[in-house]
């Protein structure tokens, strides 16, 4: 999730006072991961599209996009951006026009659905494709485009507050972060969580340039850069970032690929930061099993903020150096198993995200330490009864409050419960199994529960619905 340094860790250092410590080399105990992660995903990109109830203006629940092919050129001088966006979309129901979010900032240059020139407009927020199409109807839509980026802005009242989408810097470079949405700022999209889709992106850029998008990392033709996700990803967790980039590969666990991407302006010490990669990877896998994707890595981007965006974490470049570093890649790497492998069906569900990078978080940073662990548990329940009362509980966030502490301290704090009811052994089994046996798909709360009793032969419904739902701290 897009977090500033300490979203969870900085309200409860200000009351116990406590700095971060540097990791210890030893972690928690726990079971031997399983060799493989069992992928359950829908390898067609094939999605159950549902309305998100908290911006209901976003996302269009009658389609499902199967595959994005984003061929984009960016021309830095004018401020350009050219694309052409070849659309896999698959009828939920039948509609009379075909309707993706998509910024009214370009201008339409073609449209054609099955090779067939078509009709088509975009108006307040929307690309409308004058094609009916019946339930089950699978078609590919192709769209040209160019244009300057335009943002738009969050709706939170967080600190790091920033636009969303895709961002011009004043040396015509490009970066985004764009949850709960703002992917539309780029190309056309339907940008709500459960419609998650596979992606080839090809990005052509000056030359001196490089191009960085999520996905596994292609061949590079001249100064085109291409990014393929084989695993479905959500609109939100996509990214692109142009500049004069240099990369710097290395080696995670069982040889996992991790490339970082750093800029002029960047300083050695956070590269040196980013290299530790490797090491909170193995972490992670240790207690959660195999990296659920072929490829990671870290671009650096001029943000107060940082994103899990799927397989290429969008970082700030303020928030990967110093002693608050290695709590922000854990963070941002455990979303890669809880939000990215598995991630919410509505915004409603944000804390299914939130919950865990936090509680992971935590775990890191005390390392197997009781005593600092119950100390950020009392500082916790303490920030929690505010969160509460500012701001509600995290199973109903406010549409004007996306992604405040609430939904990060609260369901953290849940999930504490679980791990102290279940134990070190079968807490970590219920983690691997989550992000393992639901890869590739979007999960609502009462899946969540109907999983967990499941998964524990127990009956947890009562304890998970009062951490989400009471306006008070549950005892």
């Amino acid at each position: 999730m897009r977090r500033a340094l300490g979203v969870l860790t900085a309200a409860v250092l200000l009351v116990t006072g406590c700095t971060p410590q540097p990791p210890r080399a030893q972690g928690l105990p726990i079971t031997s991961p399983s060799a493989t992660v069992q992928d359950h995903s829908n390898r067609d990109g094939t999605s159950s599209p549902v309305a998100d109830p908290i911006y209901p203006a976003y996302g269009n629940p009658a389609l499902d996009v199967l595959h994005y092919d984003l061929a984009l050129t960016w021309a830095p001088g004018p401020r350009t951006l050219t694309g052409t966006a070849t659309i896999r979309v698959r009828a939920v129901h039948a509609v009379d026009s075909v309707r993706l979010d998509f910024s009214s900032a370009y201008t339409l240059s073609s449209i054609s659905i099955d090779g067939a020139t078509a009709t088509g407009r975009v108006a307040d927020g929307d690309l409308v494709v004058d094609k009916a199409l019946p339930a089950g109807a699978v078609a590919t839509l192709a769209v040209g485009y160019s244009g300057t980026p335009t943002t738009v802005a969050m709706p939170s009242h967080r600190g790091d507050v920033e636009p969303l989408g895709l961002t011009v810097t004043p040396g015509g470079e490009l970066w985004t972060m764009q949850e709960p949405y703002g992917a539309s700022t780029w190309y056309p999209a339907n940008d709500q969580p459960s419609d998650k889709a596979l992606y080839d992106i090809a990005v052509t850029v000056p030359q001196g340039w490089s191009a960085v998008a999520s996905g596994t990392p292609g061949p590079v033709s001249g100064t085109t850069f291409r990014y393929t996700s084989a695993t479905p990803v959500a609109s939100y967790l996509t990214t692109l970032a142009v500049g004069q980039y240099t990369k710097t590969e290395l080696k995670g666990p069982n040889n996992l690929p991790i490339t970082l991407w750093t800029r002029p302006s960047d300083n050695a010490g956070q590269l040196e930061a980013l290299r530790q990669l490797p090491a909170y990877v193995q972490w992670l896998e240790t207690r959660f099993g195999p990296y659920p994707f072929p490829s990671t890595g870290v671009v650096l981007v001029p943000s107060q903020s940082a994103m899990e965006t799927q397989q290429m974490m969008t970082v700030g470049a303020d928030v990967a150096h110093g002693t608050g570093a290695p709590d922000v890649l854990v963070h941002e790497l455990a979303h890669q198993w809880f939000g990215d492998a598995v991630g919410p069906s509505t915004w409603q569900d944000v804390w299914l995200n939130e919950g865990w990078a936090s509680y992971v978080e935590q775990l890191y940073r005390t390392q197997s330490d009781p005593v600092a662990m119950a100390r950020w548990e009392q500082a916790a329940r303490s920030a929690d009864a505010d969160l509460r009362g500012r701001i509600g509980p995290p199973g109903h966030p406010r549409a004007d409050s996306f992604a405040e502490n609430n939904v990060y301290v609260c369901p953290a704090l849940m999930l504490r419960q679980l791990h102290k009811a279940l134990g070190d052994e079968r807490f970590f089994a219920l983690g691997r199994a989550w992000a393992s046996s639901n890869a590739g798909t979007a999960k609502s709360r009462a899946d969540f529960i109907a999983f967990v009793n499941r998964q524990t032969g127990r009956d947890f419904t009562s304890l998970i619905n009062a951490w989400l739902d009471s306006p008070t701290t549950p005892s």
